[in-house]
């Protein structure tokens, strides 16, 4: 990837960070989108990994200590571990579905997965570890069944990320390249 091609990836990806940090519907956030994009755009794995955890990190720093802070005694420094399992995840799936080459039915099906993924995974670690449901298939079910009020924004916010992302990179690196053309050209 030449360095004009790297820059537009990640300013793309902190846009789309930043706007975890303005209101918005639970789980309607670009964390997903951003592990799926960079596994895609980025040709060194760890490139990727760093990227998406680092963007979750920082923003849930700025989220559950000055936004809601209040619910808090002391500094927050640290995320659920499942959330972060479940973005592991979404990043392998993205290197699988998408390093090679990206097309639309591709992104789509990557981030619909990605949001099942997520769902999965962090529901799980709910019943896991919350104590708020019995350790028993029925309690693992209620914990998912729980959790689906919040499955329609993940796979709305997954999408739509996904697509702001997927679809300003191509723009964005045609536009580059059509000017690099044109001024090769004068």
């Amino acid at each position: 990837m030449n360095s004009m091609k790297y820059r537009i990836a990640l300013a793309l990806i902190v846009l789309a960070v930043l706007t975890r940090l303005l209101p918005h519907p639970h789980n309607f956030t670009p964390i997903a989108a951003v592990g799926l994009f960079g596994a895609s755009v980025f040709s060194r794995q760890w490139v990727a990994f760093a990227v998406t955890f680092l963007s979750l990190f920082l923003s849930d720093l700025y989220i559950n200590n000055v936004v809601y802070g209040y619910f808090y005694e002391h500094f927050v420094w640290f995320g659920s571990l499942w959330v972060y399992a479940a973005f592991g995840v979404v990043i392998v799936l993205g290197r699988l579905l998408l390093h090679r080459e990206v097309k639309v039915g591709q992104v789509v099906r990557a981030s619909l997965s990605a949001s099942v993924i997520f769902f999965l995974l962090t529901n799980f670690g709910v019943w896991a570890t919350s104590g708020m449901y019995p350790y028993t298939p029925a309690g693992l079910l209620a914990c998912y069944v729980a959790g689906l009020p919040f499955f329609g924004n993940t796979l709305l916010g997954d999408l739509l990320y996904s697509a702001a992302l997927f679809g300003g990179y191509a723009w964005a690196t045609r536009y580059w390249e059509q000017r690099q053309q044109a001024a090769r050209s004068i």
